[in-house]
């Protein structure tokens, strides 16, 4: 059937024929593959579903690329409020290293008060490593007061001697930051947006998760008055990473996934369960991609043959907002 969508579109074009297209930038608009056209009374795309009822999501990965190896910062606050969250760091560190695929790791932690993380002369956890390890490299890493963890890494990649003679320009970077307070950086990073760009440039395969405070709604803290930390939100949700809710007293699953995405996707776990399975749209690079089946069971797309490297994957189908 034929449905009315109302979009807000940030770049579209019209040709003779009143074709519109435009390009996935969040998951809730609708990928570039499908043709929408004007009418009097707003846009009209076809589809077989009721999308007031069952409206379209996105799910949108960009396949990464094959690396040999990966070097891991945990970004750590120091303050005094995180003291009950030590157990659950190193029990999610230790998820992490379980976790982590069969590559050459390197992990290192350090605090998010940049005086200290330039001076870190800890040399990095590797396979073979045990728990004990990661709590010794956390009591002597983790400490000062600032709770800035932008500059922090900043200032240990660009001028800790120690980093520069373990961190491998080679492999994969991923940083997991942790903090129950909003991020303060004021000296090198004073914006997501500086932050992501240099970051951005440090490597071809760079990952960000954030284990932080969600809003008050989200959290499952008992009390409104937390410091939701929505500048590391954002940076992890640039990098397509885990967000995980430091309120909660399991992180083992998240911090798996954060560890997963160092890896090319064999499959992908669907956001929300498809109204109809039969209806699933796959495309990679904007093209349509038939290798692939779905697991209702798992509720997961499996391909038959995985996406190359680099390769911008999305996957569409009509879902119920209220399921």
């Amino acid at each position: 059937m034929r449905w009315l969508i109302f979009l807000f579109l940030t770049m579209f074009g019209c040709t003779e024929t009143g074709i519109v297209k435009h390009t996935v930038e969040e998951k809730y608009i609708y990928p570039s593959y499908y043709d929408v056209y004007v009418e009097d009374s707003g846009l009209v795309i076809e589809d077989t579903a009721d999308e007031e009822k069952f409206p379209i999501w996105v799910d949108t990965f960009e396949q990464p690329s094959e690396f040999n190896g990966v070097d891991i910062l945990w970004v750590i606050d120091p303050s005094g409020s995180m003291n009950n969250e030590k157990q659950y760091i190193i029990a999610g560190i230790e998820a992490m290293i379980l976790a982590l695929p069969n590559v050459n790791w390197r992990l290192v932690i350090i605090s998010t008060d940049r005086n200290n993380s330039s001076q870190s002369m800890d040399f990095p956890l590797m396979q073979g490593d045990s728990v004990s390890d990661a709590i010794a490299m956390y009591n002597s890493a983790v400490g000062g007061a600032m709770e800035a963890g932008f500059d922090s890494i900043y200032e240990y990649i660009e001028y800790n001697q120690m980093a520069q003679g373990w961190m491998r320009e080679d492999a994969a970077l991923l940083t997991v930051f942790v903090s129950d307070e909003e991020e303060q950086s004021s000296m090198y990073l004073p914006t997501v947006s500086d932050f992501i760009d240099w970051y951005s440039g440090l490597r071809d395969n760079v990952f960000v998760s954030s284990i932080v405070n969600l809003s008050p709604a989200e959290s499952l803290c008992n009390t409104q008055n937390l410091h939701t930390g929505d500048r590391y939100i954002d940076a992890a949700k640039h990098f397509n990473g885990q967000v995980i809710d430091i309120c909660s007293t399991d992180w083992s699953a998240g911090v798996a996934d954060a560890a997963a995405q160092i890896i090319p996707y064999e499959h992908y776990d669907l956001s929300f369960i498809p109204v109809d399975p039969t209806m699933i749209a796959v495309f990679v690079d904007g093209q349509p991609y038939y290798w692939w089946h779905y697991s209702q069971s798992h509720n997961r797309v499996y391909f038959d043959v995985i996406p190359g490297e680099g390769a911008l994957v999305e996957i569409a189908y009509n879902y119920d907002p209220n399921n």
